[in-house]
């Protein structure tokens, strides 16, 4: 497991980022450029090595909290690098997200993230607001919808 100063030596590589310094000697890290209202990338990076990074745009690569974070307290330092990166890219994204979910008879659903919020779609219609894309996966999942293997 990396220290709490090699953590914060890898995190520092990241200009794009800003330390934010909390109680209890804990430390954000925010990316001002964010295209969405989350700002946070490294949240509460705790001195005992605990930590999170804001992971909930990068489909389902990690196992995120209910707020869209990944723990990375024994991380390795390729790994967090890899994470931070992926999640100031994702947030840096303007492009609209959309899949398309099927179930066994072949009727589709749309998957949209707009704005801060995941819509499930019929055709046109709008059929769920979700505010995670956890939430609105496990929709289509509990629906009998399976998630396609490319993005539109």
């Amino acid at each position: 497991m990396l220290t709490f100063k090699e953590k914060l030596a890898i995190i520092e590589t990241f200009p794009e980022l800003t330390r934010h310094d909390i109680s209890m000697g804990r430390v954000n890290y925010h990316f001002e450029d964010s295209v969405l209202d989350k700002k946070i990338v490294v949240y509460r990076l705790h001195p005992n090595g605990n930590g999170f990074v804001y992971a909930e745009q990068l489909d389902g690569t990690y196992p995120v909290d209910e707020k869209g974070m990944v723990n990375i307290r024994e991380f390795t330092k390729e790994e967090l690098q890899e994470v931070i990166a992926s999640s100031i890219s994702s947030l840096s994204k303007q492009e609209t997200f959309i899949e398309v979910w099927r179930n066994s008879e072949n009727e589709e659903l749309l998957l949209r993230h707009d704005f801060d919020s995941w819509n499930v779609y019929t055709g046109d219609m709008l059929e769920a607001t979700f505010a995670t894309y956890d939430a609105a996966r496990d929709y289509l999942e509990q629906e009998g919808f399976k998630r396609p293997h490319k993005n539109i």
